[in-house]
């Protein structure tokens, strides 16, 4: 009976791991889905008349125009906010790629997608969007930046940092938790 009852532990350990790393992905997801809801792709043309703001799935979020861009004939000014537009949506694709490849894993490939779609649209080379990408990509925070964080505002169940980890399996039977070892010594002395 010893045997069958550390085999049922075990799978329940298993079920346990399972719904944990459950709930890590869930938290994940709200926590992609923040990140989503915040993106912002920004462009503005050349001569700095036309800037565009472009949120989530390429929506429109802003359009700027300067004295200089109201000065210009139809036929330019359109082309600056086309260009600028496309742009934007651009910028606005390679960071939502970005979020969800961090958030789901590096194995769906879906920044390399974009950039070689983005390539082949606007005639550039792949190279010069990944360059472009790293200098819109925000600057990651030292760990002493990270030491004076203000932790008030943070979920005391979970670090916030574990994203893309797995979570550790649990114990083995041998030494598991007050939960574990009160079952075990429930079933314990229903052999005795």
């Amino acid at each position: 009976m010893s045997a069958e009852f550390e085999q049922l532990v075990a799978e329940f350990e298993k079920f346990q791991s399972k719904i944990k790393n459950v709930d890590d992905q869930l938290a994940n997801l709200g926590q992609m889905q923040s990140e989503l809801s915040e993106l912002e792709g920004v462009a503005t043309s050349a001569d700095r008349s036309v800037t565009v703001v472009a949120g989530p799935g390429g929506a429109i979020k802003d359009i700027q125009l300067t004295d200089r861009a109201m000065a210009q004939p139809p036929q330019a000014l359109s082309a600056a906010l086309l260009s600028t537009l496309q742009q934007a949506v651009a910028e606005s694709a390679r960071k939502q790629a970005s979020i969800v490849e961090e958030h789901m894993g590096g194995g769906l490939n879906l920044t390399e997608q974009v950039l070689e779609s983005q390539a082949q649209l606007f005639g550039k080379d792949p190279e010069e969007l990944r360059a472009a990408m790293e200098q819109e990509r925000p600057r990651r925070r030292s760990a002493e930046e990270e030491r004076f964080d203000d932790y008030s505002q943070q979920s005391v169940l979970s670090s916030g940092d574990d994203r893309g980890r797995q979570a550790p399996p649990p114990p083995a039977s041998g030494g598991g938790s007050a939960g574990d070892a009160f079952l075990k010594n429930l079933f314990d002395e229903d052999q005795r």
